[in-house]
């Protein structure tokens, strides 16, 4: 037997090992056992409720698994999990980890049979016919799965490790490459089933997207506000006790004048804009002030840092 196979066996099988010896049943691990559990069902359901029945295609290993199951009629969880398998023996050092490999395992494994199990019980044409409503629905509840497990800190495999295997052989960045990988699923749809499938498919990934980003971040959006005025000690005071505001004084110097100033930095919410526009104008009208946006704040006063 060829000796580089041996190595890489054993390779394989002290990393399994490691696999197991780091399952842990903390508080966090069970938590994120259970997101990634959820997540997996979640997808499943997305798939048998509006994806399969509309023949759209989410890219992916799913997505081809469907294009199989056109003229095959084999499982689609089933070959979700069999073309899983290659992809995350390849990318078993990108994935982040035993523990990360070990989420990973358990996403795939449980969409593959959720995806077949639910088959069995939810009807084969779907809850609606119309393609716009399932693309829509079944993009949102995608993208909802997809969070719940980017929550428990794993991945859907399939995209998510051939992209990084691309990344890594090809030298493409990792968005590129799923796109590249997502896209040639799709193409391929429009041969299959209709080239309106595959249009509508876009907007699935799309969608999806933005569903699985507004679950893993949450939906509010920060604001940020630096400010710098000649009376920054009146300023800060009263954003401190009116608003009950954490704020930070930064070292400045003007660029044209060279003098040096004091900036005031704060994060608040959407509602306390105007409230923090008017404090800086009754107490500095000439002050010079920018607003920007934060996508999430983490902290006092806003949720906790984990």
């Amino acid at each position: 037997m060829d000796l580089n196979r041996i190595t890489s066996f054993k390779s394989f099988r002290q990393k399994m090992g490691e696999m197991w010896k780091s399952i842990d049943f903390s508080r966090e691990s069970v938590q994120d056992y259970l997101y990634v559990l959820a997540g997996a069902l979640v997808q499943a359901f997305a798939m048998r409720l509006f994806l399969i029945p509309a023949q759209l295609v989410s890219g992916g290993i799913s997505g081809a698994a469907q294009l199989i199951n056109h003229y095959t009629n084999w499982p689609i969880g089933l070959m979700v999990f069999i073309g899983n398998v290659p992809l995350f023996v390849l990318g078993w050092q990108h994935l982040g980890g035993p523990r990360f490999a070990l989420r990973t395992a358990l996403s795939i494994v449980a969409f593959s049979f959720f995806t077949d199990f639910l088959g069995l019980f939810l009807p084969a044409e779907g809850v609606v016919h119309d393609l716009v409503l399932n693309c829509l629905y079944g993009g949102v509840v995608l993208g909802v799965g997809l969070g719940l497990v980017y929550r428990g800190k794993g991945t859907s495999g399939g995209s998510d490790i051939l992209g990084r295997i691309l990344n890594e052989r090809v030298g493409i960045s990792i968005s590129q490459a799923y796109l590249a990988t997502d896209s040639a699923v799709i193409l391929s749809a429009g041969f299959v089933f209709a080239w309106e499938n595959a249009l509508y498919a876009l907007v699935v990934t799309y969608v999806s997207g933005l569903a699985a980003e507004m679950v893993l971040e949450g939906s509010n959006v920060f604001r940020t506000a630096m400010i710098i005025t000649n009376r920054p000690n009146e300023v800060a005071e009263r954003i401190l006790y009116d608003m009950e505001r954490g704020i930070t004084i930064l070292e400045g110097r003007g660029g044209y004048t060279g003098a040096e100033r004091e900036v005031l930095y704060c994060v608040v919410t959407r509602s306390e804009v105007s409230q923090i526009k008017s404090i800086v104008k009754a107490v500095d009208p000439n002050a010079f002030m920018v607003i920007g946006q934060a996508h999430e704040a983490l902290g006092e006063g806003f949720r906790p840092l984990q």
